[in-house]
């Protein structure tokens, strides 16, 4: 019996080696994971940097933070393109209108046609982005000679938003005042463009006068509604895409921002 048990080992013992030497070092190793993961490459990552700094420059010049700037950071010119042709800035211009329009129905007018709401123009109620798309949504400095060969043409588009919030807001019984820094000598062909546009029945269109021009653009636009008040409106909504729009005096009980990360007017 005992060699007959060995004889059978003998058998066996080659076979064993032969399993024992198919087995892989990995044969132990648990279970691969179903998804695999791989380091991200130098270049995605660095792409992923600059992105995330262009989203904390952008937010510091919506919130005022960055101030004065001339152009746009070079390494941010395919963000913002990217970010004024995406979806964002659509969603950002409905988030505006919509909050814009929650307060003009939340407030109780005073029926004898004091109320007013302000309105910018460009990147406010018309949008400027095919002269910009020429000139590096914002890299280029604004050249105000070109800019105005722009206007004249009367092409500007209208921003969908802020149309809505304008129909409303006429809707509501308010005087509506269009404040814009264009000058006076292009109001035929800034009221075709805003006709155009969809805009109308506006109130007051205020446009720079000659001895306007030497100012700052918060100062310009502080002494216009000084004027308003002083003749006994009520500002009760303003909106615009520049902070130069909103702040100074005579500032309206609610200001509304609209994003604009291609320039700055002081």
């Amino acid at each position: 019996m005992p060699i007959m048990l060995s004889w059978r080992l003998f058998l066996l013992f080659p076979l064993l080696c032969l399993s024992l030497a198919e087995e892989t070092p990995a044969s132990h190793a648990l279970p691969r994971p179903l998804i695999i993961e791989y380091p991200a490459s130098a270049k995605e990552v660095d792409e992923r940097q600059v992105r995330l700094q262009c989203d904390s420059w952008r937010f510091a010049v919506e919130a005022n933070n960055v101030n004065p700037w001339k152009t746009i950071p070079q390494e941010c010119a395919d963000y913002v393109r990217d970010y004024l042709l995406g979806k964002a800035y659509g969603f950002d211009l409905d988030r505006v209108s919509n909050e814009a329009g929650v307060f003009a129905g939340s407030v109780e007018l005073g029926g004898d046609g004091k109320d007013a709401w302000i309105f910018d123009i460009d990147e406010t109620l018309l949008s400027n982005l095919p002269y910009y798309a020429e000139h590096g949504f914002g890299l280029e400095v604004f050249d105000p000679v070109e800019f105005d060969k722009w206007v004249d043409k009367a092409e500007a588009l209208g921003i969908q938003p802020s149309l809505e919030l304008y129909e409303q807001v006429l809707g509501l019984g308010f005087k509506v005042f269009l404040l814009t820094g264009r000058s006076e000598n292009q109001r035929s062909v800034t009221v075709e463009n805003l006709i155009n546009a969809g805009f109308r029945n506006w109130d007051k269109l205020i446009l720079r006068a000659s001895d306007d021009h030497a100012k700052r653009a918060v100062v310009y636009k502080s002494e216009k509604r000084d004027e308003m008040v002083r003749e006994g409106y009520r500002i009760l909504g303003n909106s615009g895409d520049q902070w130069s729009d909103l702040l100074g005096s005579s500032m309206s009980i609610r200001s509304f921002k609209l994003p604009n990360p291609m320039y700055y007017i002081p």
